[in-house]
């Protein structure tokens, strides 16, 4: 999973990429100190994964992972060329949901672009840029479809599409909110990867005091929460301060130091959460001596398709998948265990699979 993080300059962008990847991105009080693209890989937090690796002593335990790209702050006039530029947008269109950071703390030492706190308006200001952004690319295709749409059947199609999104983003819309056919959305996702076809998650930067409650009495993170329900976004409250303290602290310490601060959960695992709501995805678990591991898939995903994930071939020459939920194996100490208990289940091509299912993958190529 690949997530583009976003926000105007001193919103607390870089410092919250920084604790999520301990990547090291400058922060600094001044627009632009984040130069190229910053990249950072983070491993997602599963407790499962500890479990197994412990009970079969698996020589390595592999998380599923997360990839982050941190872009410089943009600013009004980001896609014309003003600031850095729309080379930025370009860095986040191959991401598949876009962390949204809006600041929502007042502090007299970290200026604001605009010069006050207002939410709505900086998201405005961001939304605007990903619009002008896209509709840049959806004239340039138009352009070169005109020319064939009178003799091809195809082309005229893709140019009454391509009209309809126009249309849809100078209104001063996202293209998320469009109501599409399948195939229409998938050819909009695919084909043209547009900026705001993409899900949102906002993340609401708080000052310390608003963390315990949940930003429930910071007005800005009120009115964040009511955009994000009327657009069906994920938003989730963080001091991107906080977090940088965290990351630099081993699990028991960071574990002491949330509970300190009245929390249950890290802003990583709030934002982890939360994307994996949004984009609808589980994980499933493979486990042995030799490794532990977890993949990612979309929920609905069924049992050759998830083998798929490990290697082609095992998705080409699927025969059978031995499941069983890794809190039963837990409970019954041993494979052998589970099996005598009616727990390990063999399943076919058309099971769906669940989150937490451990897999044994019979294939044959």
């Amino acid at each position: 999973m690949k997530l583009g993080i976003v926000g105007l300059p001193n919103v607390g962008k870089s410092t919250l990429f920084n604790s999520l990847t301990k990547a090291g991105a400058e922060s600094a009080n001044y627009p632009f100190c984040t130069i190229d693209p910053n990249v950072g890989v983070v491993s997602v937090p599963d407790e499962r994964l500890k479990l197994l690796g412990d009970f079969y002593q698996s020589k390595k335990v592999t998380p599923a992972v997360i990839e982050f790209v941190d872009i410089a702050g943009l600013v009004k006039g980001a896609s014309k060329g003003e600031g850095l530029g729309n080379q930025f947008l370009a860095n986040i269109r191959e991401v598949d949901a876009i962390v949204h950071v809006v600041r929502c703390f007042e502090d007299a030492n970290v200026v604001h672009v605009d010069g006050t706190i207002d939410p709505l308006r900086d998201i405005e200001t961001i939304n605007l840029e990903l619009v002008f952004s896209d509709l840049e690319i959806l004239e340039r295709r138009i352009a070169k479809v005109t020319k064939t749409a009178r003799m091809d059947k195809d082309a005229a199609k893709e140019l009454e599409l391509l009209k309809k999104v126009k249309a849809h983003l100078e209104d001063g819309n996202l293209a998320i909110t469009m109501e599409l056919e399948d195939e229409e959305e998938e050819s909009l996702m695919g084909t043209y990867n547009l900026l705001t076809s993409k899900p949102v998650i906002y993340a609401a930067n708080v000052a310390e005091e608003d963390l315990a409650d949940d930003g429930q009495t910071n007005a800005c993170v009120q009115k964040v929460r009511e955009y994000a329900a009327k657009q069906n976004s994920e938003i989730f409250v963080i001091c991107a301060q906080i977090e940088q303290e965290i990351a630099e602290l081993d699990e028991e310490e960071k574990k002491m130091f949330l509970e300190d601060l009245g929390l249950k959960e890290s802003g990583l695992e709030k934002l982890i959460k939360a994307s994996y709501h949004l984009l609808g995805l589980q994980s499933f678990l493979t486990s042995g001596e030799d490794e532990t591991r977890a993949w990612t898939i979309k929920i609905g995903t069924k049992a050759p398709q998830a083998a798929g994930k490990i290697h082609t071939d095992f998705e080409r020459g699927f025969i059978k998948a031995e499941v069983v939920n890794y809190r039963d194996l837990l409970d019954c100490g041993s494979y052998a265990g589970a099996r005598d208990k009616g727990l390990v289940r063999m399943e076919g091509k058309e099971y769906v699979v669940q989150d937490g299912d451990v897999i044994l993958f019979r294939f044959n190529v």
